[in-house]
């Protein structure tokens, strides 16, 4: 998938003033998008009536595609279909807070169908969608009847659809209410974090898988996410990074405990997929009593923080990472609001006596005779053995396990 187009042809009716003028973080709604959607494909155009003005500057490879029928969306979409002759990325350009793993997710949904979109508890999103070749000739059919509603092709093609937890990817601002919500969720997450993280400490953010990270007593912390951060904002503002207390809702936060061997890290990498399936944007944390290096030593960027430097970034177009000197241990509680404002869940490796909620694996045949918690101590217990408990989970049932977890996240958020 090569070719992004920004839907940018609307009458702000309801908003009663052009929504692409609208300013979030210092730039227009128009412009914000365009960046957004540069950093994801090599080629970007922007979609637009005939006539209409594009009020930002655009570099020579992103086009202007004036619709050949007009009206609606669905006409910028045949228009764009028209002109590329290949599948497109289509995204409103009112939306507010578009989030790169969220593009991702339904780019690799886009196999072997037509149309791949996002749906939020039966919400289906047709302006962040992938549209194939085909759907062409229903949209021009609908067109030349004067109908515009995108859905309305759906029947006569293949269609994909992408679960997610939250709207928030997914915000149109429409009314005035809208660019309120807008600013309020921008302005929560884009706070401007201390130089040293608020705690005089080193703490790393970045990441290529969806999810991982470190943190280590009087030493590093390090959490992990997939994203990437758009020009001129921070890392908080794709939903990963440091971020100010009483920010958006806290994650919730879950932890995975055992006996040495007990198989945590396993359980993890096979509940992540599981979690991930249910549409929840999660993240993890290892915790690491021996204390660990992030850092390649002898690099450009180490060389910076044995020189002395409080707080330095490693910087790449796919990877972002923070690193801040720590005089003490980082509580579990602070980790998940700090560095994981905007995700569902946060699954947590270890940390035991600090985690506010646990779920032990407990493995007879790693040798161990009895679990690491006592009565009580644990949400759910994963064992290969009959032990008494009151949510028992075999091993290899990580789907009943993430369905427990899911159900549970308002209660996992309270800490």
């Amino acid at each position: 998938m090569t070719i992004a187009v920004l839907l940018a042809g609307g009458e702000s009716r309801r908003m009663g003033r052009d929504k692409r003028e609208l300013r979030l973080g210092g730039r227009t709604l128009l412009e914000r998008n365009l960046e957004f959607l540069r950093r994801l494909f090599p080629t970007v155009a922007v979609s637009v009536k005939p006539g209409q003005e594009v009020r930002c500057v655009l570099d020579t490879t992103t086009e202007v595609v004036p619709d050949v029928y007009t009206g609606s969306p669905l006409a910028g979409i045949a228009t764009s279909l028209q002109r590329f002759a290949q599948p497109v990325f289509v995204l409103a350009a009112d939306m507010a807070l578009p989030q790169a793993d969220a593009v991702r997710r339904v780019l690799e949904a886009f196999a072997d169908v037509d149309v791949a979109l996002p749906i939020v508890d039966d919400k289906l999103e047709p302006l962040h969608a992938v549209y194939g070749p085909l759907c062409l000739k229903p949209m021009t059919r609908l067109l030349r009847r004067d109908r515009h509603r995108i859905l309305d092709i759906f029947p006569d093609v293949r269609v994909a659809t992408v679960p997610f937890a939250s709207p928030v990817p997914f915000l149109n601002v429409n009314t005035p209410a809208d660019f309120d919500e807008a600013r309020k969720t921008l302005g929560i997450v884009q706070e401007r974090p201390k130089a040293s993280g608020g705690v005089g400490g080193e703490a790393a953010v970045g990441g290529e898988a969806a999810v991982g990270g470190e943190a280590a007593v009087g030493g590093e912390a390090a959490v992990a996410a997939e994203g990437r951060p758009q020009a001129g904002t921070s890392p908080a503002a794709e939903g990963f990074g440091p971020a100010t207390e009483g920010t958006a809702r806290q994650p919730a936060l879950v932890a995975i405990v055992g006996k040495t061997d007990s198989g945590k890290t396993t359980l993890i990498e096979t509940l992540l997929p599981e979690l991930k399936k249910r549409g929840l944007r999660v993240g993890t944390v290892k915790h690491d009593v021996h204390g660990f290096e992030m850092d390649t030593p002898g690099k450009d960027s180490w060389r910076h923080g044995r020189a002395g430097a409080d707080a330095y970034v490693i910087a790449s177009p796919q990877k972002l990472a923070f690193i801040a000197r720590l005089d003490h241990e980082l509580p579990l509680v602070e980790i998940a609001r700090r560095f994981f404002a905007g995700f569902d869940l946060v699954v947590v490796e270890g940390y035991k006596r600090q985690a506010p909620h646990r779920i032990e694996i407990f493995r007879a045949a790693a040798g161990h005779s009895e679990p690491l918690c006592a009565p009580g101590e644990s949400l759910a217990l994963v064992t290969d053995v009959s032990v008494p408990h009151e949510r028992r989970f075999a091993l290899g049932d990580e789907a009943g396990l993430a369905r427990f977890i899911a159900e549970r996240l308002d209660e996992l958020r309270r800490y």
